[in-house]
């Protein structure tokens, strides 16, 4: 852990680790996001942060110049945060921060480390990804587990992606190689609103981790903002007669049962590619109709025509 910088070193008893990134894996914010509500929402303490020095590309993820009240300038590095927090169920470490631009293994050994550093029971992700999925509807998730326990335990499926991947799929390959369980809740966040942030998507992510992880997750004030998300999103779709089209053939799909879940790929969302899948399961929460092989070739598919 030689680029891990310590700000404490509390007692934790067999912590989860979440962990979300900016950029790749975060379309709508919504992974970005969940991990940003946890820290507020338990007003977790600050950890430890990873030297960015080593892993980014400050020319693509550049830093801020802060002024101070007698104007003395600092700069604000671009740095991979960890905070803890302990809640009824379980104690968590929280991981955030912009996916690094190099060195993905030196930089997953960096929080492998801190996990094994606090002796951590497992390392839960957060994703999110483009798709051709309706806003009006209830949000699409995607998981995956990389051991048979957890696969058992929570409804999961193993991985079956071959392709392209980013820093989440290095991270948990680094789980694995250590056995240190791992999984990963991806949301499914409408192509044609990309670029508002989606407290929806966020809140289906973080419901769904309080039922892996044991504890209820702090979500009034998400929920509270789903339906202004919503209308903003209706007034989009409004301004536009063949995207309302579009939209109402992805509502009459979805409650058909038909599922069209193509990816689209919009680089005007912060670099954010559709994602790195891990692996390929569909939350067993989602209605019974949704063919969870079906959504995962889709998945699959497109991220190998990304590779070419």
């Amino acid at each position: 852990m030689e680029h891990v910088r310590w700000l404490s070193q509390p007692t934790l008893r067999n912590p989860v680790v979440v962990a979300a990134f900016t950029g790749w894996n975060d379309a709508g914010d919504a992974a970005s996001g969940g991990v940003r509500q946890l820290i507020e929402e338990w007003q977790a303490v600050p950890l430890a942060e990873i030297d960015p020095e080593e892993f980014t590309d400050f020319a693509s993820i550049r830093p801020h110049v802060r002024l101070s009240t007698n104007l003395t300038r600092s700069i604000v590095w671009p740095t991979v945060g960890m905070w803890y927090a302990s809640t009824p169920g379980t104690d968590v470490i929280l991981v955030l921060g912009p996916e690094p631009a190099m060195r993905w293994r030196t930089f997953s050994e960096q929080v492998i480390g801190v996990a094994q550093h606090f002796k951590a029971s497992m390392v839960m992700t957060l994703g999110a990804l483009l798709a051709d999925v309706p806003h009006s509807r209830a949000v699409q998730l995607i998981g995956t587990a990389n051991e048979q326990l957890m696969i058992d335990r929570f409804e999961l499926q193993r991985s079956r992606y071959e392709g392209p991947t980013g820093i989440v799929g290095v991270l948990h390959d680094s789980c694995a190689k250590v056995d240190l369980p791992s999984a990963s809740l991806w949301a499914a966040v409408p192509a044609y609103a990309s670029q508002v942030p989606s407290p929806k998507a966020t809140m289906a992510l973080l419901e769904r981790l309080g039922t892996i992880i044991g504890t209820t997750m702090p979500t009034a004030r998400l929920a509270s903002q789903v339906h202004d998300y919503e209308v903003r999103v209706n007034a989009i779709v409004a301004e536009d007669s063949d995207l309302g089209g579009y939209v109402r053939r992805l509502e009459s799909m979805s409650d058909a049962g038909i599922e069209d879940f193509s990816l689209e790929d919009d680089d005007d969302l912060d670099d954010e590619e559709d994602d790195d899948i891990v692996g390929g399961e569909l939350d067993a929460d989602l209605p019974e109709h949704v063919d969870a092989g079906a959504l995962m070739d889709e998945v699959e598919r497109f991220l190998r025509d990304q590779g070419k």
